[in-house]
């Protein structure tokens, strides 16, 4: 046998042990984690389990699923120790049981036993020490104030392998899951699949409602989690995010079930949640990178205040590849002239004469070739550096002007866009007024452009930054109206 194999006890063995009287397990660390070999009767009385089908599924996928929420981390964290360590395995901790909605004191301990063959196993005990309370002295009479000082002490010990708030695994140890739990779903013929899930709002969420209720929300959600995928399956990234690694099987049912419990769970006080997925593409890559592609197929949800989920595409790679190539390389492109000015010429309808030109922008890069302006603009907003490319334009359009005016040609006005990013990154209005005094160009040759959609954002703001623009003489257009929502009374104001 090997040691990756699960350990069977033969029939006549496993049914005596089965029919203990006392509340007893035996469990197997194997592939990273606990799998479950042995419920007594007593096991089952003990924690309210008429079926012991499904005893044995909640005690392999969701095992600590009525313990409570202050303790799953830290007996959870002890069992890991002492499954990879050894020694002697003894908690207190509280449950609640199948006939009982009060929280009971459990005591369990355990110890290591080899079979024949030289497979370790874990024994454990467990003891039913009353209900729990919380009260200490005269007023607690069903739980002794030892006990409960004890049960207290024990839960100040912090949690590494486990998250101290969901009891879900660490970041650390469930990648550590996950690659065996691809190596074994690939074995059997399986599609693995890692999911990245991101709630939405969760700041606003917490400023309306307290911390406290952001943390039950976390805590609810990573139980429809567990119930879903199993709790070793799954893990609190950080803050608000999640991961769970699992195979294409019965994907979409549970994604649609987990979307849906999400907007019932912590009594309605819930938020929508974005889930990424990548799907296995037969790929020799470790789950953190497999969880990056699942995040980034995650990202492309931004800007949905609904529950929605993005699968993973190479296409998506390549695209924050060439973002993140062109947020590096604007300095570089600015400087190296990779960015140039293509003029649009603005005909009047009434006399077929030109009356404008409008400055665009284009990305000639000497080693991708030609980026669209939908790839790079966008990218830059992000980032917010899109500044820096229209202030370029502006003083590659100076140029162009400043040779007319030079060799005697007729200087018709030049219009350049401005983004609404600008005007937080820096005082656009001014860095273009003093350009252009500088350039020794009248100001009326420079019509600044700004988009229906960045005046609608905020329109007493960008109406004053309007009024500032035309007090300088700039004449200002307003581009792409009728392509939102804005009033003619926008327009007018």
């Amino acid at each position: 046998m090997t040691p990756a194999e699960r350990y069977r006890f033969d029939p006549g063995t496993q049914a005596t042990l089965e029919h203990l009287s006392v509340p007893f397990a035996v469990y197997q660390f194997l592939d990273k984690r606990v799998v479950t070999l042995v419920l007594s009767d007593g096991f089952l009385r003990l924690f309210g389990y008429e079926d012991r089908a499904q005893a044995y599924d909640d005690m392999d996928h969701d095992m600590y699923k009525d313990t409570h929420p202050d303790d799953v981390a830290r007996i959870a964290n002890e069992a890991y120790r002492y499954a990879t360590e050894g020694g002697r395995y003894e908690v207190l901790y509280r449950t609640k049981t199948k006939d009982s909605t009060d929280y009971r004191i459990i005591h369990a301990y355990g110890e290591h036993v080899f079979t024949d063959t030289g497979v370790r196993l874990a024994h454990v005990w467990y003891s039913d020490e009353g209900i729990y309370n919380g009260k200490t002295g005269q007023e607690g009479i069903e739980l002794n104030e030892s006990l409960n000082n004890a049960l207290h002490g024990n839960s100040l010990v912090k949690a590494s392998q486990y998250d101290f708030l969901t009891g879900l695994p660490s970041m650390s140890y469930f990648f550590e899951l996950a690659q065996q739990g691809k190596e074994r779903t690939l074995e059997k013929g399986g599609t693995p699949v890692l999911m990245y899930l991101d709630f939405i709002g969760m700041r606003f969420f917490n400023a309306k409602y307290g911390f406290a209720e952001g943390d039950k929300l976390l805590q609810s959600f990573a139980k429809v989690l567990s119930k879903l995928y199993g709790n070793e399956h799954c893990c609190r990234f950080s803050a608000d995010h999640f991961a769970v690694y699992t195979e294409t099987a019965g994907l979409e049912e549970k994604l649609r079930q987990a979307i849906d419990e999400c907007r019932e769970i912590n009594d309605g006080k819930t938020l929508p949640v974005h889930i990424g997925v990548y799907v296995s593409q037969n790929e020799k890559i470790h789950a953190s990178v497999a969880l990056d592609r699942a995040k980034l197929a995650c990202s492309m949800l931004k800007g949905r205040y609904e529950s929605a989920v993005q699968y993973y595409s190479r296409e998506m790679s390549r695209a924050a590849d060439n973002k993140q190539y062109i947020i590096e390389n604007i300095d570089r492109a600015v400087e190296e002239k990779w960015i140039q000015v293509y003029l649009q010429p603005i005909v009047r309808s009434v006399n077929g004469q030109t009356c404008d030109v409008e400055a665009l922008a284009r990305w000639i890069d000497p080693d991708k070739g030609f980026l669209s302006p939908a790839d790079f603009i966008p990218a830059l907003e992000d980032a917010g550096l899109i500044w820096k490319l229209d202030l370029c334009m502006v003083d590659q359009v100076l140029e162009s002007i400043q040779t007319q005016l030079a060799d005697g040609f007729t200087v018709i006005p030049h219009s350049v866009n401005l983004s609404r990013v600008d005007f937080n990154a820096c005082d656009i209005v001014e860095e273009i007024r003093k350009r252009v005094d500088a350039a020794g160009v009248p100001r009326d040759r420079i019509t600044i452009e700004i988009t229906e959609s960045a005046i609608g954002s905020d329109p007493g703001f960008m109406k004053e930054q309007v009024e500032r623009f035309r007090k300088y003489g700039f004449p200002v257009w307003m581009d792409d109206f009728g392509s939102g929502y804005s009033s003619l009374n926008v327009l007018q104001s």
